[in-house]
């Protein structure tokens, strides 16, 4: 009896082992995605993915992997397991950075060449929409319940909220030159937007378009020019933000309800995009000169190491289990 509960006890006391999750990695010069384990960050893997693959998605089921090859106009979709190209999907020309909606289905495409939000059903593989936006539409990002996707337009530098049911556009909200990216909280009451060029993130109030507040940058000993904001990333209960900061080689980690930086952490060259594990242990970035990721200790706040990866890495995402 004594024995039975000693060993109960100390099977409580223990920790559970963390769970591993694949990490995909779009090289955009490489062609290629590289897959890595998120507990031992080996290489698992490394498939070609078409011309200039960037964005890059799974289901939220993990069934399927997107990936937007670019200069080949169109959306490759692989089986996260095998690695094996199912299908292609519609995209428009030019696609850089999409979205899915939170049930999965359909796809909001960013075609920067042709100044239209493409969306795409993931099912019929056929396109629902084309929605005319700004000049060089890029970042896309979607509400929680999927009600609102906001396009950001580069040389526009502006946030288009489209409605998801009448593809009309609701809003229209100037920010600041370059924007790159556009993230929801996880509560949907705040839009983070990200100004390469501006070196700014606008903090925008999704109810009515209004920017209530701007992100700025300071590093000492590197030049503002060099501080260019572009992947963005919340954690679930919104208290910190996590900003890649371009060719300055740094992520900013940022309080969620101040908004001041709390932090620099010093990545690889040229850090594009960032991903979260699902348990928000770790947050990946890629850096696209240094030809690797960074993986940074959400909870200690530094970066543990540094993993080589394919030509040019661009855009990261995690499976869901």
């Amino acid at each position: 009896m004594i024995r039975t509960t000693v060993a109960a006890g100390l099977f409580l006391g223990m920790a559970l082992p963390a769970q591993a999750y694949k990490v995909f990695i779009s090289n955009e010069r490489g062609n290629t995605v590289t897959v890595l384990d998120s507990e031992t960050w080996e290489v698992l893997a490394e498939f070609p993915a078409g011309n200039r693959p960037r964005g890059i998605a799974i289901a939220p089921d993990g069934s399927e992997l997107y990936v937007c090859s670019s200069d080949d106009d169109t959306v490759r979709v692989f089986d996260p397991e095998t690695y094996e190209e199912l299908h292609t999907l519609p995209s428009g020309p030019d696609p850089e950075l999409f979205v899915l909606h939170p049930s999965g289905n359909p796809l909001y495409i960013a075609n920067e060449d042709d100044n239209l939000v493409t969306v795409t059903d993931v099912k019929t593989r056929q396109v629902v929409a084309e929605i005319p936006v700004g000049v060089e539409p890029e970042g896309m990002g979607i509400s929680p319940d999927g009600s609102i996707v906001v396009n950001t337009s580069e040389t526009t530098n502006m946030a288009h909220f489209i409605d998801t049911r009448t593809y009309e556009i609701t809003q229209n909200t100037l920010v600041d030159q370059r924007p790159r990216f556009a993230q929801f909280s996880d509560d949907g009451s705040r839009l983070y937007v990200s100004a390469e060029i501006g070196g700014t993130v606008s903090v925008i109030d999704p109810s009515n378009g209004e920017v209530i507040h701007k992100i700025t940058f300071e590093v000492p000993g590197i030049l503002p020019e060099l501080l260019q904001p572009v992947g963005v990333r919340i954690s679930r209960d919104g208290s910190r933000i996590y900003v890649a900061l371009g060719p300055s080689n740094r992520v900013a980690v940022v309080d969620g309800q101040s908004w001041e930086v709390l932090d620099y952490l010093l990545v690889g060259q040229r850090v594009w995009q960032l991903a979260f594990t699902p348990d928000e242990r770790f947050l990946i970035a890629t850096n696209g000169n240094s030809n690797d990721v960074s993986i940074i200790d959400v909870a200690a706040g530094e970066v543990i190491r540094s993993v080589p990866v394919g030509q040019q890495p661009w855009g990261v995402v995690v499976s869901p289990e």
